[in-house]
């Protein structure tokens, strides 16, 4: 394909961000459609995690986000200059031990940690975890700075952005639309199905983590990643629904009570924000990227937005760049429409 085309993209989330930052890169100045004039609240890129873990998402995830989840860490430091490369520390309470050891098994790249170690490493954690898992090749980012420089380097580079609701079908005029609008593409994707997570920010300066913490627990595992100054991400819940505006009272008390286990300093915190998002995601989680008439979409992140955001761009910019197929690439006739 031509890199002279007239591009436009419709959703600035995480997904349309990052395939825009691709093709500024290779010399194409995209349109980008959005219906909020920032990244808010309504988005889900705004509840993500930031964890760039690859290594701990092998214990659930399929290969294909461990092995391209490993270039996003690189990615986003290159392009916001906002990771923060300490590592991951994977803990689990003496009575789920065993939680530990399956985890142990699904997953590698880790040094296994005693006591002293984990408080030598965490000293809030100190008496509290006999065993852990470290990752020290894993990262983290602040999500919502890292949209922002996203979107500040673009318009550094004269990309326009429109603020206003669009369909991709009445871009007629366009040579190619990408639809990055996640759940609001559900009408034209019939097989994008929605996983609720539900997420706390808290404010506790009394417990100084110096980088993402993850719980096991056979029921709900929990992460806490640290944003700075005492502020902390926690969640979050997976549950099978479309909802995505209505937290509920036993997520919540599930999410503070593992808090809480990890360190009881979390009992006095302050409740800063309450989150609910709904993840798109496909029957095998990974992203697809499809094309129908002038439209490429490109969809499907499901909760690994922020880690595998950076290869589904590429893959979209090289489709649109050199018209090579990606590998997520899925036809109507074999999974993405009924």
């Amino acid at each position: 394909m031509a890199s002279n085309h007239n591009i436009s993209i419709v959703g600035a989330g995480v997904a349309g961000l990052c395939i825009a930052t691709e093709l500024v890169s290779r010399g194409i100045i995209p349109t980008i459609y959005e219906k909020q004039t920032e990244v808010g609240p309504q988005s889900c890129s705004w509840w993500a995690g930031g964890m760039l873990a690859p290594f701990c998402e092998a214990e659930s995830a399929e290969q294909d986000v461990v092995q391209y989840g490993q270039r996003a860490a690189t990615w986003w430091q290159q392009h916001t200059q906002s990771v923060t490369q300490t590592g991951t520390l994977v803990v689990a309470s003496n009575r789920d031990r065993a939680e530990l050891i399956r985890f142990a098994q699904q997953t590698d790249h880790f040094e296994k940690l005693n006591q002293e170690k984990i408080a030598r490493l965490e000293p809030d954690l100190s008496e509290r975890f006999s065993q852990g898992l470290f990752f020290s090749s894993e990262a983290h980012l602040s999500p919502r700075l890292a949209l922002a420089r996203l979107k500040h380097t673009l318009l550094s580079h004269n990309v326009p952005f429109v603020t206003k609701s669009i369909e991709p079908q009445s871009l007629q005029t366009e040579d190619l639309v990408v639809d990055c609008r996640g759940m609001s593409a559900k009408n034209d994707l019939p097989k994008l199905r929605g996983v609720k997570g539900e997420m706390l920010i808290l404010r506790c300066p009394d417990v100084q983590f110096k980088r993402s913490i993850r719980l096991l627990h056979p029921r709900i595992p929990l992460y806490i990643v640290p944003r700075g100054e005492g502020i902390y991400m926690l969640g979050a819940t997976m549950v099978e629904s479309s909802e995505k505006s209505k937290p509920t009272a036993r997520s919540i008390m599930e999410l503070l009570s593992a808090a809480y286990s990890i360190n009881p300093a979390f009992g006095e915190a302050e409740i800063l924000e309450i989150g609910v998002d709904r993840r798109p995601a496909f029957h095998d989680n990974l992203p697809k990227i499809s094309k129908q008439g002038n439209i490429i979409r490109s969809n499907g992140l499901y909760r690994h937005g922020f880690l595998l955001a950076p290869t589904l761009a590429k893959m979209v910019a090289d489709y649109i760049e050199l018209g090579s197929e990606p590998k997520w690439w899925q036809t109507p006739e074999n999974g993405m429409t009924e």
